[in-house]
């Protein structure tokens, strides 16, 4: 008998982008899916914590340090309708300010 084990989780990650646009899958950021141990093109499932929907598809690294969690393809249509951006306000010197389009907007400085 096979057993499906989870062997690494990214607890309660924010989705930062949705691409309608590309094939499918999730992109994380690679420094994230090492610390968990997730492999490119491993299969993954994401559960949306609001709505308790679940899908299941396949990894690929970002950028290590960008923070990314992009959903791709028909994953996206799960998120895009919810998406809210982040505006963030910069000075004359491209300081950020504020922060809006976060659970918390919030002043910066």
């Amino acid at each position: 008998m096979l057993y499906t084990m989870m062997h690494g989780k990214i607890h309660r990650a924010t989705v930062t982008e949705a691409n309608l646009e590309y094939m499918g899958s999730v992109t994380i950021d690679s420094d994230l899916m090492q610390l968990a141990g997730i492999l490119q093109g491993e299969r993954v499932q994401i559960v949306d914590n609001n709505s308790g929907s679940r899908l299941e598809t396949y990894t690929i690294a970002g950028a290590p340090g960008s923070g990314v969690i992009c959903l791709n393809g028909a994953a996206a249509r799960l998120e895009a309708l919810s998406l809210v951006p982040k505006v963030v306000m910069v000075d004359e010197n491209n300081k950020p300010m504020k922060v809006r389009g976060t659970e918390l907007e919030r002043e910066i400085g």
